[in-house]
């Protein structure tokens, strides 16, 4: 079993917001939310959660390492497809209650689904909720890797 880790207790707000001790706020579930962007171009290539553990382990090992809400566990992001991403930087916005790690991608993508990054679609221009143009949306990227020869599915 794993030791469980703790990072310092939000102290006061003004220490939080304008100190130098990583005091991340968790939210209620134990999770933080976390950004994470291309370090050379800035694009944002995934959103995900981390817990106290993924973060110190994140820390430690300068892989991306997040909580995974669907499987329930710890997730090294490319563990299994090989695009790990090396973090350059880690980021805490104001109040500590948001992460951004900014990345090197080790693969051509970072999304499971073949593309460089999570968000490939778009909404289309004109997308009226109440319109005629119901909201749809229209790909943005092209695919840079097949997920079915990676993950052998899909």
């Amino acid at each position: 079993m794993a030791k469980p880790v703790s990072f310092p207790a939000p102290t006061t707000p003004a220490e939080v917001e304008l100190g130098t001790l990583l005091q991340p706020k968790f939210g209620p579930d134990g999770l933080i939310p976390c950004i994470t962007v291309d370090h050379a171009t800035n694009e944002v290539l995934m959103f995900a959660y981390m817990s106290a553990e993924s973060l110190a382990r994140t820390i430690e090992t300068r892989k991306a390492t997040y909580w995974s809400r669907s499987r329930n566990k710890l997730w090294v992001k490319g563990e299994e497809s090989g695009n790990l991403l090396r973090v350059v930087d880690l980021y805490v916005d104001c109040d500590q209650d948001v992460l951004l790690l900014k990345v090197e991608n080790a693969g051509p993508g970072a999304c499971h689904n073949g593309y460089r990054s999570c968000f490939y679609r778009r909404l289309v221009p004109g997308a009226d909720p109440d319109g005629a143009l119901a909201p749809t949306l229209e790909f943005a990227a092209e695919r840079t890797f097949d997920p079915a020869a990676v993950y052998g599915k899909k």
